[in-house]
């Protein structure tokens, strides 16, 4: 059932076993994808939505964005017949009884509108607990278009879509990931499913691109913030929750909706280390600890480095920590770099990192050359 090709990620194919019980998660099939160390640019809470699709007879178009793992209820049905925790489609039919089979050209589609626009490293459309009703092959288009169209104007005919993944064979209960190397800025995905059926989960890993207008007009901002084109590059630990979690949007809702580390038995220290969204002056500094009240870190510091191979610069001195608090702290003076590092001690954890200031000259020029170079 699993067809391997020559290439990094795995291909899956053929339906899974029927539901026999137990844990539905058992026979599901997926990989370690190397992309998914992106962020999910469809991500609900940094403002992704499935904006539109032809037909959602079975379930509904939103449930692909859901942040949660596909749930399955073997005795959940309604009046229209079994209730999935995806986007399901009607069966498709010929257009006779001398062909009642449907076209090799018919598809069922869904638009999403992406969290932030930016370059997308790879995709992941999940068949989880469709295990005989998965759509044949899938294919994914994107394009860049400006402001907040509405579906009429993305699906216009003279919008030009560029093939993310071409159609292909997918399998059902499976994580099918799809590698993508388009270098361009995009805002919005068309996903095909041919000819119909399901999709538990969408999946869209990639590199947040910020118009650099819209940064220069607000002048100061967060600029490691996800949203404005800050990335997490690496962490000590992942125990608990991903430390990108320390970038997003809004302050934290629940304790897993920060970052929090194992207890450490030894006597080194935690810490993360971010790409600043481009070369920036920082003039004050958030590090919150909402909802992580046992288990908050200690101390915290905050170092800035300017590139890849500078030394770093305290800019907030290893400082005491209160639980479910946010910090603040104005700096002495700016401090100017690429990339920034929050050090806890000696474990717990934190729930945002927000770092204030602006552009510097020389960032806001790359910053630009770069956003012109992914959109034209």
């Amino acid at each position: 059932m699993t067809a391997q090709q020559p290439t990094s990620v795995p291909r899956f194919t053929g339906d899974a076993d029927p539901y026999g019980g137990g844990d539905p998660y058992a026979d599901h099939r997926g990989a370690d994808l190397p992309f998914t160390r992106y962020a999910n640019l469809a991500d609900r809470q940094l403002g992704a939505g499935v904006v539109a699709a032809n037909d959602e007879f079975f379930a509904q178009r939103e449930n692909l964005l859901l942040p949660s793992r596909a749930e399955f209820d073997p005795e959940h049905f309604g009046h229209k017949g079994k209730i999935m925790d995806g986007w399901e489609t009607r069966r498709r039919r010929g257009a006779s009884a001398e062909h009642p089979w449907p076209t090799d050209d018919d598809h069922d589609w869904a638009l999403v509108r992406l969290g932030a626009p930016g370059v997308v490293r790879g995709i992941v459309v999940d068949t989880a607990h469709f295990r005989g009703n998965y759509p044949q092959a899938v294919s994914v288009e994107g394009v860049s278009l400006p402001g907040s169209p509405s579906p009429g104007e993305l699906l216009a005919d003279d919008v030009e879509w560029t093939t993310l993944v071409p159609r292909t064979a997918v399998g059902g209960h499976a994580a099918n990931g799809f590698a993508v190397d388009v270098e361009r800025r995009l805002t919005h995905l068309r996903v095909k499913q041919h000819p119909d059926g399901g999709i538990a989960r969408l999946r869209v890993y990639g590199e947040v691109v910020p118009d650099p207008a819209w940064l220069s007009v607000l002048g100061t901002f967060d600029v490691v913030a996800l949203e404005n084109g800050g990335r997490v590059e690496d962490a000590s630990d992942r125990f608990y929750s991903p430390a990108t979690n320390t970038i997003q949007p809004g302050r934290s809702r629940k304790m897993d909706d920060g970052w929090e580390t194992r207890r450490r038995r030894d006597q080194g220290h935690d810490w993360i280390r971010y790409a600043l969204v481009e070369h920036s002056e920082i003039r004050a500094v958030e590090i919150d600890t909402a909802y992580l009240k046992g288990n908050s870190a200690g101390w915290a510091s905050v170092s800035v480095r300017d590139g890849e191979d500078g030394a770093w610069t305290e800019a907030v001195p290893r400082t005491r920590l209160q639980p479910d608090t946010n910090h603040r702290f104005v700096l002495a003076a700016p401090v100017a770099g690429t990339h920034a590092r929050v050090d806890i001690f000696p474990d717990g954890g934190i729930s945002r990192l927000r770092l204030f200031g602006s552009l510097t000259e020389k960032g806001a020029a790359r910053l630009t050359a770069r956003h012109r170079e992914l959109t034209d």
